[in-house]
């Protein structure tokens, strides 16, 4: 029996190392999908949409935001998990092939970079909602939503741990 790629393996040390693991999957022919978020506390909604995605090719690719990015987008007090954990945690999901982390408040240099076959996202998008959107398409690529339709959230998690 194969053993697992071990945390080491999955974590790049950022976009660049992305890049570049890409674009041997691409010469390879391989179809690389890539979902990206803040992913602080994970739930039942972004496991589900981690297998969904992961199922639409042969290796899946995730960026998260780093520490500054989420402050930046989901505002004081967050991320409650500091990026480092947030990306062994995901690495140890069996759907995630690679994680990375980027300082971007948008995933659209990651995009460029790893140039996705795919770039999936959750239930809360419609293709047309998705902001790297035409960064995709100009790369080549498609947008597949996928997911658990019913909404789960991170801030609704937290919001009930504060009351």
């Amino acid at each position: 029996m194969q053993e697992a790629p071990s945390f080491a393996e999955k974590v790049l040390s950022g976009v660049e190392e992305a890049a570049e693991v890409a674009g041997n999957l691409h010469a390879a022919g391989k179809t690389i999908v890539f979902t990206n978020g803040c992913f602080d506390i994970l739930h039942v909604g972004h496991v589900r949409c981690l297998e969904d995605a992961r199922r639409l090719g042969d290796y899946l690719f995730v960026g998260i935001n780093s520490d500054r990015a989420v402050a930046a987008l989901k505002g004081e007090g967050q991320p409650v998990t500091p990026e480092n954990e947030r990306a062994e945690v995901l690495s140890a999901l069996e759907a995630v092939d690679f994680v990375f982390v980027f300082d971007d408040n948008t995933a659209d240099a990651c995009i460029r970079a790893v140039r996705p076959n795919i770039h999936a996202k959750g239930t809360d998008y419609t293709e047309e909602t998705v902001p790297e959107r035409g960064t995709v398409v100009s790369c080549g690529g498609r947008v597949a939503i996928v997911g658990d339709p019913k909404r789960h959230s991170t801030s609704d998690i937290l919001s009930k741990l504060r009351v």
